[in-house]
């Protein structure tokens, strides 16, 4: 990838090799600010759903098209951010769309119908389709040249930012209105982003001229593309239960089993403080058992888990399943985009991230007209379903990795046990 090539030439021992480590250490701590802002923005949002349902006065189908509006906003954006990313680099589009995600927070409590929401929140899903691949191409790149599997370490973050805001959207959700929440997350917001975006900045690398070490072009051919085509439905298939369980959890909860509201919207703190345990092991899940197992482990958890949460009779049977979906579903996603980074660099995380992403997004939509046909608990079982889908594809895959040689023979593959133990040894 390019800012790796970059990075490589101060390593210990080499021109510059005093700096290197701290300046990795430097980028990695702000690149993992962003993952949590994002993920605490993201919450935030969604905990205030049903405040901001029933402001608009619309019905479950009516919420679920103006939901369509964030992905609509997010998987156009992300068509174009690998471009973006190539032209600025990664860092420029992260700090860009992270104000811009900040500043539309103010913007759905605004509302007073569900078209209006709708309009609002594609702005909002530009800015959240922007900031997840330009993330996810400088941690790409980042892991390459820490040379270790720490991906999933990164989306911890985004989880642990996820369970802060759902807490302390849970908190407050009696005490304040939409309106004052999410204009506060909106300061908070552009206040991080000011105090990170420095040290991220600082490693803006210009992109350099085409040589044996550049990365895969960025309209993918041949079975490379089709690698990353399938990491990315692996990638839907998993963000689909992300995205149901943060507009869809707190509204189960509290409509189908009666839950206070701050009990309703633990449900989803509950689910990102599992995907965050299920994360930062997850470097030591993928050294020790590798992609495919970890992959097939963890859609087979999540299905059973989600089975639970969706049809059990009583609240904390239902928190529990949502705690064994979040342990599940916690490495897939990490693992499928980093593999499609390592793949195609760029064009690879912009490709498996907007299916990945799009999955996530496009899922509450789906998941709002399944509710009004049949029912929400009957809707939610599709995220079990689609996770036993994720687990199926991973394990026929198991064999289809072998391409990443292509991209750049001397590279270690992120998350592959093998590569990182030889790295360690020649390291």
């Amino acid at each position: 990838m390019p800012l790796l090539n970059k990075l490589r030439t101060a390593v210990p021992g080499g021109p510059g090799g005093n700096t290197a480590p701290a300046s990795l250490s430097r980028v990695r701590i702000a690149l993992t600010v962003f993952f949590a802002l994002d993920g605490f923005l993201f919450a935030g949002w969604v905990v205030r759903i049903p405040a901001i349902k029933q402001q608009t006065g619309a019905s479950a189908s009516d919420l679920g098209l103006a939901l369509l509006g964030v992905s609509a906003g997010a998987v156009v954006t992300m068509t174009l951010t690998g471009r973006l990313c190539r032209r600025y680099g990664s860092p420029a589009v992260t700090v860009c769309s992270a104000v811009l995600l900040s500043l539309s927070m103010a913007l759905p409590p605004l509302t007073h119908s569900a078209l209006a929401l709708g309009l609002v929140l594609l702005v909002f899903g530009a800015a959240y389709g922007g900031i997840n691949v330009a993330m996810n191409s400088a941690a790409v790149d980042l892991v390459a040249a820490l040379r270790r599997p720490v991906m999933p370490g990164f989306h911890a973050a985004f989880s642990l930012g996820g369970m802060v805001g759902a807490g302390l959207g849970g908190l407050v959700a009696g005490g304040l209105s939409p309106t004052v929440h999410l204009l506060a997350l909106t300061v908070a917001g552009l206040a991080v982003t000011a105090l990170a975006a420095p040290a991220l900045l600082a490693h803006r690398t210009p992109v350099p001229e085409a040589g044996p070490r550049s990365p895969a072009p960025a309209r993918l051919t041949g079975r490379t593309r089709r690698l990353v085509v399938l990491f990315g439905v692996i990638a839907l298939c998993t963000a689909y239960g992300e995205g149901a369980m943060a507009d869809w959890s707190a509204l189960h909860l509290e409509q189908d089993l009666h839950a206070h509201p701050g009990v309703a919207a633990a449900g989803y703190s509950l689910f990102a403080l599992a995907m965050t345990a299920g994360r930062l092991s997850g470097t030591l899940l993928l050294e020790r058992l590798g992609q495919t197992r970890t992959l097939v482990l963890g859609g087979a958890t999540a299905a059973v888990g989600m089975l639970v949460g969706a049809l059990a009779p009583t609240v904390w049977a239902a928190l529990a399943g949502f705690a064994v979906a979040g342990l599940g579903l916690a490495n897939i996603f990490p693992v499928a985009v980093g593999r499609a980074g390592a793949l195609a660099g760029p064009a690879g995380v912009a490709a498996a991230s907007t299916l990945g992403y799009g999955g996530m997004l496009l899922g509450p939509p789906a998941i709002g007209f399944l509710a009004d046909w049949f029912s929400l608990p009957a809707a939610l079982t599709t995220v079990a379903l689609l996770a036993g889908g994720a687990a199926a594809i991973a394990y026929a895959a198991r064999h289809a990795s072998a391409p990443g040689a292509e991209v750049n023979r001397h590279e270690p593959v992120p998350g592959d046990a093998e590569h990182t133990r030889t790295a360690a040894r020649q390291g």
